[in-house]
């Protein structure tokens, strides 16, 4: 059943008083929108490769690339970091532009060349431009580039023509009007993953269709994240491996921001759960398992949900491709997503994502609270209010105190 399809086929004036109108329509668009950021992403591959080049962060070259954003744009950087590590043989972080703002030097070396690449949905948050500005002061061999989902913001508009920095602007249907980051998260992990495919753009189309299709049967099942999020869990576990790391830590910000905090979130590793968060789960949490198609990963995430089997520990909601019966009990909810593995692990993060925000989605109206704005009491706004920003040589203690 297609629940989120119900959803949007209501009058448009129930779905505003619902507060559910932009959350539900632009997490339903994302395979159309995919396609379009793939075409737009492999149409600047001229200009991607130079980048690089001036980089030197090719295979032999001795740059490095740091992907850099806040909140979920940080979790777009690390969905992509290590496939661009393993694909273009050369180191690549992600690293939150807090950090980058307190500790540069700690970051980013000095006088080597390297990639600094800002992700942002809007561009307007306070570190945003804050932190490219000091890397341009202080590292002259870095390159730049921006990746917004906002034309209009000041990531996009204040660097237009700068030597060494690059803009690619992503369609403004991506740029998400929900207080919750939903496109906007995987359009920019579809289009930052071009970088390791310039010189291979048909198989880079091929994979986003691919993975397109995958998500698209997908939200045609969404009855049963649905069903899943009406269950009486009041806590939720986000699992997943390699890349998929980086989706999990997405999901459960999802459900924490569209819950308004009342259903405590946290992600981690397969493996990393056994060493301390397994005992915070319990019969009323919710361990959502975003399952590995490579076979080693996979072996290991295999035996850690029988082990949460065995001692009975939590439900379970499992998403993945070919899943084995073996490890589904009665009472989990199983999401099958067939064709996943031809996409591969990498770019399976974005259909991860669309999980967790269906289940984030579903769980926000049960409770009664509004997916486009659940923070009723406005603690968080959809851009980081304005803060001061501290410059290191203001701050110096005068030479004869």
């Amino acid at each position: 059943m297609n629940a989120l399809a119900d959803l949007l086929q209501r009058p448009p004036a129930e779905q505003i008083q619902q507060g559910y109108a932009h959350t539900a329509r632009e997490i339903a668009q994302q395979p159309d929108t995919w396609l379009e950021t793939a075409r737009a992403a492999v149409a600047a591959r001229a200009t991607l490769r130079e980048l690089l080049r001036a980089a030197d962060v090719r295979p032999g070259g001795t740059g490095q690339i740091v992907l850099t954003g806040s909140g979920s744009s940080l979790y777009v950087a690390e969905c992509v970091a290590m496939a661009l590590q393993q694909t273009m043989q050369t180191p690549a972080r992600a690293v939150s532009s807090g950090q980058m703002l307190t500790h540069l030097d700690g970051c980013l070396p000095l006088d080597r060349p390297g990639l600094c690449i800002s992700l942002a949905r809007s561009g307007d948050s306070p570190e945003s431009a804050a932190v490219l500005d000091q890397v341009l002061a202080s590292r002259p061999l870095v390159q730049h580039l921006i990746l917004s989902c906002n034309g209009a913001g000041r990531l996009a508009t204040r660097y237009a023509g700068r030597s060494g920095v690059v803009r690619l602007i992503l369609d403004d249907r991506t740029c998400d009007r929900s207080l919750v980051m939903t496109s906007s998260f995987t359009n920019m992990v579809i289009a930052a993953l071009v970088l390791a495919s310039v010189d291979d753009p048909s198989s880079y189309l091929a994979q986003v269709d691919q993975i397109a299709s995958v998500a698209r049967s997908l939200l045609d099942r969404s009855g049963l994240l649905a069903e899943a999020a009406n269950g009486s869990f009041k806590s939720a576990v986000f699992l997943g491996s390699g890349s998929r790391l980086g989706a999990a830590r997405e999901a459960a910000l999802k459900m924490l921001e569209m819950t308004a905090g009342r259903v405590a979130a946290s992600a981690d590793t397969f493996l990393g759960l056994r060493h301390g968060p397994m005992s915070g789960v319990h019969d009323d949490t919710l361990v959502v398992c975003f399952l590995a198609s490579d076979p080693i990963t996979r072996s290991y995430e295999l035996d850690l949900i029988r082990e949460l089997n065995r001692k009975g520990l939590g439900a379970r909601l499992i998403v993945g491709d070919d899943v084995p019966t073996d490890i589904v009990r009665p009472e989990d909810i199983l999401v099958d997503c067939r064709g996943l593995a031809r996409a591969g692990d990498d770019l399976a993060t974005v259909t991860d994502v669309i999980a967790g925000q269906l289940l984030a989605l579903f769980r926000c109206l049960a409770m009664g609270l509004r997916p486009d704005a659940p923070s009723t009491a406005n603690v968080i706004n959809r851009v980081v209010e304005d803060f001061a920003l501290y410059h290191r040589h203001d701050l110096q203690p005068d030479a004869g105190a």
